[in-house]
């Protein structure tokens, strides 16, 4: 397999009905490369009409899916997953191109979303039921599972292929239609999985993909049109709430993925190696724009110094630069407004009283670069505290009592992922317990898998995917009383 991005044989259309089409403007977008400013394609730019036809198609095309038998689907998602894996390098190659990361991580994202579509290959064959007699004896009690129905499916930039199969893969397993847009950021991944899922059997109208410009013309369409009957959508915590507030509506379905503020402690007796291992994983894995990665660094104060040296020293020694070099560990960021965002933390941090251990500048020449960066001394009103910084900043902070730091990792609007180290069994049971957040890693700095459950509490979500839970999302349960 090549590892060149080759633009010439990117889809760059609308898929609607089982069709490639272009806008019926014949207006499109750019995409560009955050390492080089290049355009790399432009891609159909979709409005109100394509997306009523997105709809439409996947309404008609709901009651004859929702028949389909569950190994029907099952190896429609198998020959999918295969597929993927087939062609590792060529969607790791594009993904790099358009969103920046290293081809080395791309390759991992390629397999971590294909993984996902082969977890819910083996669950379309085991949704089930249950029965039981009533307690009078008179009825007998049947409780069947159904689709949920056709399905609005909104995915970030971040992760572009496997934000796709996290919520492609559980609506096919579960025999929904799908209406999908990608980011407009990074649409050229997305539309090579559908054209995967084409490939793969996946019959006409069940997936039908709109990319656009004006995501709330298209979004906002799909929503008010009372077909769709569930959403699904990771992204900001400010769409999430615009997207509920449309849901209610019509009453639909929602699972919601959305921001993050996560702590990561390190106690007393860790062992610091593996609290500087995980760390990095936690802060730098897609250069910080992720929204499990590691926020705000709460380090007890007998091991602060000697965790920031080390951790400094393992940031520092990262090679920065285009993703799709030999060597690369850390790529651009994906627009202008997030390298702002980011150096704009920087300095108000430092102007409150942060030491600056590494990085906190912006390398020369083209591209949307920042150093990796470490802070120490960083001070509760410094804004990144309470800002998700989606970028390769790592703020410490030292704590001196274990109460003190449950409150302030818990003192966040956010609850999605929480990183503890310590070597004490207790301690780390108390710590999974007490942290208000959907998920906890005890002693790595990755969460995210296949056959978890993931997903958050308070403002950062409601909803679970993957794991056993993750097909339940798009299920309905139906209870039929049959007398006896």
């Amino acid at each position: 397999m090549s590892t060149s991005f080759e633009p010439s044989g990117l889809q760059k259309d609308l898929f609607i009905d089982g069709a490639w089409q272009q806008a019926a403007s014949g207006a499109t977008f750019p995409v560009e490369n955050p390492a080089t400013h290049e355009v790399i394609a432009r891609v159909a730019d979709g409005g109100p009409d394509e997306a009523r036809a997105a709809i439409e198609a996947a309404g008609r095309a709901q009651a004859e899916w929702a028949k389909s038998t569950p190994r029907e689907r099952a190896d429609i998602l198998r020959r999918a997953f295969e597929l993927v894996i087939a062609n590792t390098d060529r969607l790791a190659a594009i993904m790099t191109a358009e969103m920046g990361k290293p081809l080395a991580e791309a390759r991992g994202e390629v397999a971590y979303g294909a993984d996902m579509l082969r977890w819910f290959s083996e669950e379309a064959v085991r949704i089930g039921g249950d029965n039981a007699t009533s307690n009078d004896g008179n009825t007998r009690i049947m409780i069947t599972k159904e689709p949920v129905g056709p399905c609005v499916l909104v995915t970030p930039w971040n992760f572009p292929l496997a934000m796709g199969t996290r919520k492609i893969a559980p609506a096919v397993a579960a025999g929904c239609t799908m209406v999908f847009k990608p980011a407009e950021l990074t649409p050229l991944t997305s539309l090579a999985l559908v054209d995967i899922f084409k490939q793969a059997g996946l019959p006409d109208g069940v997936l039908n993909v709109v990319t656009t410009s004006s995501a709330s013309s298209v979004v906002g369409t799909w929503m008010s049109s009372g077909i769709a009957r569930k959403v699904s959508f990771t992204g900001s915590t400010e769409v999430g709430k615009i997207l509920l507030r449309q849901a209610a509506d019509n009453v639909m379905r929602s699972s919601m993925e959305l921001g993050g503020n996560a702590p990561f402690i390190v106690l007393a007796d860790a062992d610091i190696e593996k609290a500087v291992d995980g760390a990095l994983k936690a802060k730098m894995r897609n250069m910080g724009e992720a929204c499990t990665a590691a926020n705000r660094f709460f380090v007890h104060r007998s091991v602060v110094e000697e965790f920031g040296e080390k951790f400094a020293k393992r940031i520092s020694e990262l090679k920065v630069g285009n993703g799709a070099l030999a060597g690369t560990d850390v790529g651009p960021l994906i627009e202008q407004k997030g390298l702002d965002k980011v150096e704009s933390l920087v300095k108000d941090a430092v102007t409150k009283g942060a030491r600056i251990l590494t990085g906190g500048t912006r390398p020369e020449g083209p591209g949307y670069f920042f150093t990796p960066t470490v802070l120490t001394d960083v001070t509760a009103d410094a804004e990144l505290m309470s800002t998700e910084i989606f970028g390769p900043v790592a703020a410490i902070t030292a704590f001196d009592s274990e109460d003190d730091v449950i409150r302030l990792a818990n003192d966040t609007e956010w609850g999605l992922v929480g990183y503890v180290f310590t070597e004490n069994m207790d301690k780390a049971l108390r710590f999974s317990a007490e942290l208000e957040v959907g998920m906890v890693g005890l002693n790595t700095g990755l969460v995210s898998n296949p056959a978890a459950p993931f997903g958050g509490v308070k403002q950062s979500g409601l909803g679970r995917e993957g794991g056993k839970v993750g097909i339940e999302e798009f299920l309905e349960t139906k209870y039929t009383a049959i007398a006896v």
